[in-house]
């Protein structure tokens, strides 16, 4: 099949190993001279499906196509999911693409599943492949070791779990690289660089997931351009009442004005660090913000020590 084409499609949210693996997979079918194409459903098909349970989004469709192009697509497209798309029977979604696509191998993963009512499975293309003119090519799921050593299964739906729950080393370890989300930077109540002495941006994360509440360490390319390390709080701000949920990011070493609002932020988690607490005096959450900081800056260096790969952003000092 060298010098054919092969395409994988899926909604690919996260580009987690899993889906590295069915690029990897359709190269491989393919060959050097081969053409392989990721077909990215966007929005998530559950956004029209079903709007109640559609997801929070781990990625936007422009970062699918860096990590799939990363990971060796040479193309990526966004499949437009419409109520009339969703509901075609699984062979007339086989035949558009053939259609649109003349693939020579279609690659996916065993749990694929498409077409009205996800009727079609892998057993479904496998049934079609010769008198559609492809051969099916069908990947085991892939397994990743959690930091407590137990093994599981890669998927985007695990990936949400663990971020959902705070485990963004965990999700680190599914998707081969930090949890990472891009917003602009909007106003917030100024307080960071005025009342705590700790400049903040806050950031409009949209539709991307946040993580559990509490305070994290990351890495953030600033104004400027350049990578930093991160003190991130994403919770209500406990110390000053009730208040809505907000993403804000201190960038440890930076010199200049973080609210100069309107720039996108491009921000990582790396590890949970702790609870958000109220406190009864300010001047002591002032001071435990100075001593996350100086944890952070500390477990930039030893992880940097220890070759930690998957960091993703590098980081001045």
């Amino acid at each position: 099949m060298s010098g054919s084409r092969a395409i994988t499609i899926g909604s690919f949210d996260g580009v987690h190993l899993g889906h590295a693996e069915l690029i990897k997979a359709a190269r491989s079918a393919v060959g050097q001279q081969g053409t392989v194409i990721a077909l990215s459903f966007d929005p998530h098909p559950l956004c029209v499906l079903r709007p109640n349970a559609a997801p929070k989004r781990l990625s936007s469709f422009q970062q699918r196509r860096e990590w799939l192009t990363q990971a060796g697509a040479d193309e990526v497209a966004a499949l437009r999911p419409t109520n009339e798309f969703l509901n075609q029977s699984p062979e007339t979604f086989v035949t558009w693409v053939v259609k649109q696509y003349t693939p020579g191998v279609i690659v996916e993963g065993a749990d694929f599943r498409f077409g009205r009512g996800r009727a079609g499975s892998t057993a479904t293309l496998q049934e079609l492949q010769k008198s559609h003119g492809y051969r099916a090519v069908i990947i085991d799921a892939v397994q990743a070791a959690l930091s407590d050593h137990t093994m599981a299964e890669v998927s985007s739906s695990l990936v949400r779990w663990l971020v959902a729950h705070g485990r963004v080393r965990d999700a680190a370890l599914m998707l081969g690289r930090p949890y990472e989300l891009c917003g602009e930077v909007v106003g917030g109540d100024r307080r960071g660089g005025g009342t705590l002495g700790v400049p903040t941006a806050n950031i409009d994360h949209g539709e991307y997931l946040l993580p559990a509440e509490g305070i994290y360490s990351g890495s953030a390319i600033g104004p400027d351009g350049r990578a930093y390390r991160a003190a991130i709080s994403v919770g209500t701000k406990p110390t000053f009442g009730e208040n809505p949920c907000v993403c804000e990011v201190h960038l440890i070493g930076y010199q200049g004005k973080l609210d100069d609002y309107g720039w996108t932020i491009r921000l990582q988690f790396h590890d949970w660090i702790r609870d958000q607490i109220a406190y009864q005096r300010v001047e002591s959450l002032v001071d435990q913000l100075h001593r996350d900081i100086e944890s952070i800056q500390e477990s930039g260096v030893r992880r940097q020590g220890s070759g930690v790969r998957g960091q993703g952003l590098g980081v001045s000092s």
